[in-house]
């Protein structure tokens, strides 16, 4: 399956629009942003997980990355609430799942091979001193990518000049990027070479950066 794996387009997703999608367990479902592969996948989603349901336990042989939306996600390393940035790399093992229900933002195969690194972070505890309006937290950083998060007061503009590609998830508030808004929820890719100026709605927002990265994307090795 190919979905949206050309990475010299620029793609904006507004995910509340999609339909979810059933997964092979029960009760887990998924709206598709990208996705190079079958079940094993090069894939960003958006993943649902009802009251109780729960995943077998798995390796992640190409890493996982997710941010928890809503509810509280878990696994036998712990419970994750709402604002959690969890890095799962390559070789890392868990049984998932979700007592209360949760909703997740996840990347699969998107990981350095040899990276062994595995934190979670509070997205709200790592944010600096706010400036002109914006306050903002490194998440992680590498070779291949750098990864952000920004609380942006109203009409803050926040400028985005990263070599690499950009991809911003809006996780709550709006902003605007030349003609495109967006909104909770709302996914955009910005191929290499392209710059992004998200300038906040009158409520302010919060989105999550990935930058850096998109020379290096390819199929899962499977």
């Amino acid at each position: 399956m190919e979905l949206n794996a050309d990475f010299s387009d620029r793609v904006v997703i507004h995910s509340d629009t999609l339909d979810w999608q059933a997964s092979p367990m029960p009760g887990v479902d998924r709206r598709m942003l990208d996705r190079i592969g079958g079940e094993v996948a090069r894939a960003t989603s958006i993943v649902r997980y009802a009251p109780g349901s729960q995943f077998s336990a798995h390796t992640h042989t190409g890493g996982e990355e997710f941010i928890v939306l809503d509810g509280v996600f878990q696994d036998e390393h712990g419970d994750f609430p709402e604002g959690t940035y969890v890095r799962n790399p390559p070789t890392s093992k868990h049984t998932p799942g979700s007592a209360p229900g949760c909703t997740i933002f996840v990347k699969l195969w998107q990981f350095d091979l040899d990276d062994r690194t595995q934190f979670r972070k509070s997205m709200d505890q790592e944010l600096g001193a706010s400036t002109n309006g914006i306050a903002s937290a490194l998440l992680h950083e590498d070779q291949g990518e750098r990864v952000t998060y920004h609380r942006l007061d109203p009409a803050a503009r926040l400028e985005i000049t990263d070599d690499g590609g950009i991809e911003i998830l809006v996780i709550a508030g709006e902003v605007t990027d030349g003609n495109d808004d967006l909104r909770k929820g709302s996914w955009l890719r910005v191929p290499e070479g392209q710059r992004v100026l998200a300038v906040a709605g009158a409520q302010g927002a919060k989105v999550w950066v990935k930058s850096g990265h998109l020379p290096f994307a390819k199929p899962p090795a499977i």
